[in-house]
């Protein structure tokens, strides 16, 4: 049986903290923030952890042997 294949779009958009929680950037911070008010801006920066854990269990097994 092959090894499985990483899915790369969840690599490119989740990492993995310490104790094996996803996080990842939030929505809309790529462009047009213009129209966004500065306290969601603010609200916007940095990373999230991701809720739920069935969520988090199933970027896992994307990541393969980059959960580890």
């Amino acid at each position: 049986m092959p090894k499985m294949k990483t899915h790369k779009a969840t690599k490119k958009r989740f990492r993995l903290t310490a104790k094996g929680k996803a996080k990842h950037r939030g929505a809309g911070t790529s462009h047009l923030a213009v129209r966004l008010t500065p306290k969601r801006r603010r609200k916007l920066r940095g990373t999230r952890v991701l809720q739920g854990k069935a969520q988090t269990v199933m970027v896992r097994k994307l990541l393969g042997r980059y959960s580890s």
